[in-house]
């Protein structure tokens, strides 16, 4: 018998996060920070992420997977020094890192997480 999505947060066009079978799906997540470069665009995302897990009852040792859209591949480096430093404390889970066109031009990075529940 399959269990009923739980949906949380988010806007009138999608959801925060969802949750079904145990396995959270977070939207994705990008920076506000219009000025930002590469790295404090990062950090404030995987912080957001960190916030999202949080309040979906898990936490970064449970991610499954994480997409990430750069907006430059010539960011990649810088990007992954913040993601080493996120995810040092923890088995990383699986990823992969793609360039692509982003929905607003000050956007630099999009991440998008899957996690066990805690």
């Amino acid at each position: 018998m399959s269990q009923t999505v739980q949906k949380i947060g988010g806007s009138s066009r999608f959801s925060a996060i969802a949750i079904k079978n145990g396995i959270i799906h977070l939207a994705g997540q990008v920076s506000q920070l219009e000025t930002a470069g590469i790295a404090e665009q990062a950090k404030d995302v995987f912080a957001k992420v960190d916030a999202l897990l949080e309040q979906a009852g898990s936490k970064r040792e449970d991610m499954l997977s994480v997409q990430i859209w750069l907006a430059d591949m010539a960011d990649y480096e810088a990007m992954n020094l913040e993601w080493d430093a996120w995810v040092s404390n923890v088995t990383p889970p699986t990823r992969i890192c793609v360039e692509a066109r982003m929905a607003k031009p000050h956007y630099k990075i999009e991440v998008l997480v899957v996690s066990a529940s805690a």
